[in-house]
């Protein structure tokens, strides 16, 4: 049976601007042993943050080239999602985004591929796969 891990902007993005840990991540791309999703708000997280850093048309390349071509599934929420995503953000001091993928790996039973140490404030409330 195959593993699941939940990707996080930060990963996405290490992937993309070969940061430190995108090794992990492209590590994670090519096992045939996990299922990676990402939670769509996170997503767009990536989508403003290259937009921002290298134009809307770099942005846009990403979401219709290079992403289509990862073997990542995309999670959309629900109302129950948001307000999960919303407890999280009303009881830890982290982004609303950030709230988002936590809350999938909690919903998933997945640990959250990250290197963001803001995740750090959510203790054993999600398990996480340092990249970082």
């Amino acid at each position: 049976m195959k593993k699941k891990s939940v990707l996080d902007a930060y990963a996405l993005l290490a992937y993309l601007k070969k940061e430190n840990g995108h090794a992990r991540v492209l590590e994670l791309l090519k096992s045939e042993d996990t299922d990676l999703v990402v939670n769509s708000v996170n997503l767009g997280e990536v989508f403003y943050i290259v937009a921002r850093e290298r134009g809307i048309r770099a942005a846009d390349y990403f979401l219709t080239v290079i992403f289509p071509g990862l073997p990542v599934s995309v999670l959309e929420n629900s109302l129950e999602d948001v307000i999960d995503a919303a407890r999280l953000k009303a009881i830890h001091s982290l982004s609303y985004a950030d709230c988002f993928a936590a809350a999938t790996a909690i919903r998933e039973r997945a640990p959250l591929v990250t290197g963001d140490p803001e995740f750090k404030k959510l203790g054993q409330a999600v398990a996480l796969d340092w990249i970082g």
